[in-house]
């Protein structure tokens, strides 16, 4: 017995040895980013701009991967499924991480699936329009709607997403109808604004101000109450005549819940060196979004408890059904 006490105490102590030299060179091949939404969309765009800072200071090449669909759940699953090793991380908004677990019983993950590491972005939506319609500010948008009720149709890029959120909040406060026309992420729904199938977005901002630059849509305000100084020629809710409207929005990157310490460690120190690189900061910029990072990845943990109490509380209040 002594002998089979010592041959098994020598194997856990190998096999312990063996999980201490890979933690300890992790990561020693390329780590994936995965996205829930189709590229050129504002996850997309986050990634795509961070990832080569990211790789760099992780030492590895990162590859962006996009898994479009159910308001970015199927990419949420896809990370949970994964192995908790560190190559593969989620790159979220609330609607994967809040919204859809709090909302769809017959999701195969909950929230407590996913480990947070860090939120990287925040920023503002944007409220832009069809250029096809007439519609110049938020009062003309309102009238219309008021006048048509379920006439208008609004983008958004998921059931659940934060543009789908966006949109119930203003009906909500406005006491007006529109129709909901979800499509697999934010590019596609602008797409649709873009050229008149639908008549409105609130659109995640870097999906949304290189057409609006480039004169394909007309944006009439931003969605937090005051002016953005990302956005600083669009008037904020308050300025709009909508006092009570004010909804900010986030990415975050999250691993496998059991991924190891070390390795969220390591994510989240590569995360804020790369959101920290003076020409990811412009970039991003440029796009209408800019870096906010925790202070750990704890801190990120609080922040999302009262995260999720908004955003449920919010799309309950909408009757929003995300299946």
């Amino acid at each position: 017995m002594k002998i089979a006490h010592f041959a098994l105490a020598c194997t856990l102590s190998v096999t312990a040895s063996q999980a201490c030299a890979q933690l300890a060179d992790y990561p020693n091949r390329p780590v994936r980013v995965v996205v829930g939404f189709a590229p050129g969309g504002a996850a997309d765009t986050v990634a795509r701009i961070m990832s080569d800072a990211f790789g760099k200071a992780l030492k590895q090449p990162v590859v962006v991967e996009n898994k479009p669909g159910a308001g970015s759940s199927i990419a949420a699953d896809y990370v949970v499924k994964a192995a908790p090793d560190g190559y593969t991380v989620l790159i979220a908004s609330p609607s994967s991480i809040s919204i859809n677990p709090a909302l769809n019983p017959g999701l195969s993950y909950t929230a407590k699936d996913l480990k947070a590491v860090t939120k990287i972005t925040t920023s503002p939506l944007v409220l832009a329009v069809s250029s096809k319609t007439e519609i110049k500010t938020v009062a003309d948008l309102i009238k219309a709607a008021k006048a048509n009720p379920d006439g208008l149709n609004y983008a958004s890029s998921g059931n659940g997403s934060a543009p789908h959120l966006g949109a119930a909040l203003f009906t909500l406060l406005t006491d007006t109808k529109m129709t909901h026309v979800p499509y697999r992420g934010g590019a596609p729904a602008i797409q649709s604004v873009m050229a008149g199938d639908t008549d409105l977005s609130f659109g995640t901002a870097p999906s949304v101000l290189s057409q609006v630059n480039s004169g394909k849509l007309r944006a009439i305000a931003v969605s937090t109450s005051e002016k953005s100084a990302l956005v600083p020629n669009l008037p904020g809710m308050r300025e709009a005549g909508l006092p009570d409207y004010n909804l900010e929005f986030w990415y975050g990157i999250f691993v496998p819940q059991n991924t190891p310490v070390p390795v969220v460690k390591k994510l989240y120190e590569a995360a804020t060196y790369a959101m920290a690189q003076p020409e990811v900061k412009a970039a991003l910029a440029r796009e209408g979004t800019e870096t906010s990072m925790s202070k750990s990845p704890e801190d990120f943990d609080k922040f999302l408890v009262e995260e999720d109490k908004f955003w449920v509380k919010l799309a309950k209040s909408a009757s929003i059904a995300v299946k």
